[in-house]
């Protein structure tokens, strides 16, 4: 099945992507590598899930605010490069948790993010995570999710070397 079918089979709309918050791109590509910026549950302009989860927040609260937020890394792919169907994988998910002092489920908050991605990718949205607590997040944030995924269309730059190192020199001139 097709990660547009997919889409639409459960009902999940992509998100516009987020405009950055400070001086930084939402997305990079690095090779076959695509780093997603954090993202935060963010919903018409506005934070869904503020504050510190086992505090103010819940766990399900928080759970469904990491599940927006990894809905915006696949809005920020999609606008950057059209299609869903160039994630060749999810290689790693980052999940930082605004959490109270000694709350402990930070991956069941985290598995939001890790939930949706495998709904929409299937076994594309399998991937490698790490799930931290954090004292504060941007804007008040309860959670914030970064992603990484691999480019299926990745076309490798071909090598090039200065005519001095390419003619066995140490550099300067060639003749």
């Amino acid at each position: 099945m097709s990660i547009a079918d997919r889409l639409r089979k459960t009902g999940i709309v992509l998100p516009s992507a987020p405009r950055p918050a400070g001086n930084y791109v939402p997305l990079l590509k690095a090779g076959r590598f695509v780093y997603v910026s954090g993202q935060l549950p963010i919903e018409d302009g506005k934070v869904t899930a503020k504050g510190r989860v086992g505090e103010n927040v819940t766990v399900e609260e928080a759970y469904q605010a990491a599940r927006l937020c990894a809905l915006h890394a696949l809005g920020v792919f999609h606008q950057e490069f059209g299609d869903l169907e160039q994630i060749r994988r999810t290689v790693r998910v980052a999940g930082y948790v605004r959490a109270a002092k000694d709350f402990s489920d930070i991956a069941k908050v985290v598995n939001g993010a890790s939930d949706l991605l495998v709904q929409v990718l299937g076994n594309r949205g399998k991937h490698a995570r790490v799930a931290v607590g954090v004292a504060e997040l941007p804007l008040g944030a309860a959670v914030e999710i970064e992603v990484i995924f691999e480019y299926r269309a990745y076309v490798a730059e071909p090598l090039t070397l200065p005519i001095a190192e390419a003619a066995g020199g140490e550099g300067g001139s060639t003749e």
